[in-house]
C-alpha cells in the first residue's frame, strides 16, 4: 500500500515558489471572485501534489487519506466511483484494488465509475458517462459490468452544480446521498462499505441516521486534504446489512 501521507510531504514541503510569481499574470483582467480562486489553487500544495503525481485534481489525496487510515481499498475488490468526473478518485481506486492486473501476485479487482459528465479513459476502469447514478437503467448496467453483478466498496464524490444558496445546496446533496441507499441495495454486497462526501448542515443527522439503518459502523471523517474552511466531511459507512 502506497504511503501517500509520507509522500505528499515530501512533494509539498512548501509551496512552490516558482509557481507562485505567475500570480500577477494570471489575474490581469479576472474579477475579484476569479483572482481569489486562482490565488488559494496556486497556494495550495495539494493542487501541486496532484500535478506531481499525475492526479485528475487534488480530492485524489482524499480518497488516499481514508483509505490510508481505514483500509476499505483492497486487491481483488470491486468498487463503483459515483460522480466520478474527472477521475481522481477513479485513478486512486484502480491502483489500490490492482484492477489493471499491475501487480500479478494479488487479485485483480474492477473500478467503475459513473458521471453525469464525459469522463476521459483511465486504464482500469470502466466509465459510464452522462449517466445517472440513481437511474433504474444505471443500476442494471452496473450489475452487469461488475463481477458477479456486485460492489465491495461504493464511493461518491459528487456534488450538484453550486447554486450560491448554501442550505439548497447542502439540501440538494444530502439528497443525492441518500440516493445511494437505493444503489446499495441493488449492487452492494453484505458487509460492503460506502463513503460519501457530504456539506454539513441541517439534514447531516437524516443522512446519518439513514446510514445508520443499513451499515453497523458509521463515522464522521475530515481529510487533511479538505479545506479548513470548507463545511465538506465524509461519511464512512462499513459492514452493509442487506435489506
Amino acid at each position: 500500500m502506497w504511503k501517500s501521507q509520507n509522500l505528499f510531504h515530501k512533494l509539498c514541503i512548501h509551496t512552490s515558489a516558482a509557481i507562485l510569481k505567475k500570480a500577477p499574470q494570471n489575474l490581469k483582467g479576472k474579477r475579484p471572485a476569479e483572482q481569489r480562486w486562482i490565488v488559494r489553487q496556486l497556494r495550495d500544495p495539494f493542487v501541486k501534489a496532484a500535478h506531481v503525481q499525475n492526479y485528475r485534481c487534488r480530492s485524489a489525496f482524499k480518497l488516499l487519506e481514508i483509505d490510508d487510515k481505514y483500509n476499505i481499498l483492497r486487491p481483488g475488490f470491486s468498487v463503483v466511483d459515483c460522480g466520478a468526473a474527472p477521475g481522481a478518485w477513479s485513478q486512486v481506486a484502480v491502483k489500490r484494488v490492482n484492477a489493471t492486473g499491475e501487480n500479478p501476485e494479488y487479485p485483480r479487482g474492477a473500478v467503475v465509475g459513473v458521471d453525469l459528465l464525459h469522463i476521459a479513459p483511465l486504464d482500469g476502469a470502466h466509465f459510464l458517462s452522462n449517466q445517472d447514478i440513481a437511474s433504474p437503467a444505471t443500476h442494471a448496467e452496473l450489475q452487469r459490468i461488475l463481477p458477479g453483478g456486485l460492489a465491495d466498496v461504493i464511493l461518491s464524490d459528487m456534488a450538484p452544480n453550486a447554486s450560491g444558496f448554501r442550505e439548497m445546496d447542502h439540501e440538494r446533496l444530502v439528497s443525492m446521498c441518500l440516493s445511494l441507499l437505493g444503489l446499495a441495495d441493488v449492487v452492494l454486497k453484505p458487509g460492503g462499505c460506502l463513503v460519501c462526501k457530504y456539506w454539513d448542515g441541517g439534514l447531516a443527522r437524516k443522512l446519518h441516521q439513514g446510514l445508520t439503518e443499513v451499515f453497523k459502523e458509521v463515522k464522521i471523517v475530515k481529510p487533511q486534504a479538505s479545506r479548513k474552511e470548507s463545511a465538506e466531511l465524509f461519511f464512512l459507512a462499513r459492514l452493509f446489512k442487506k435489506r
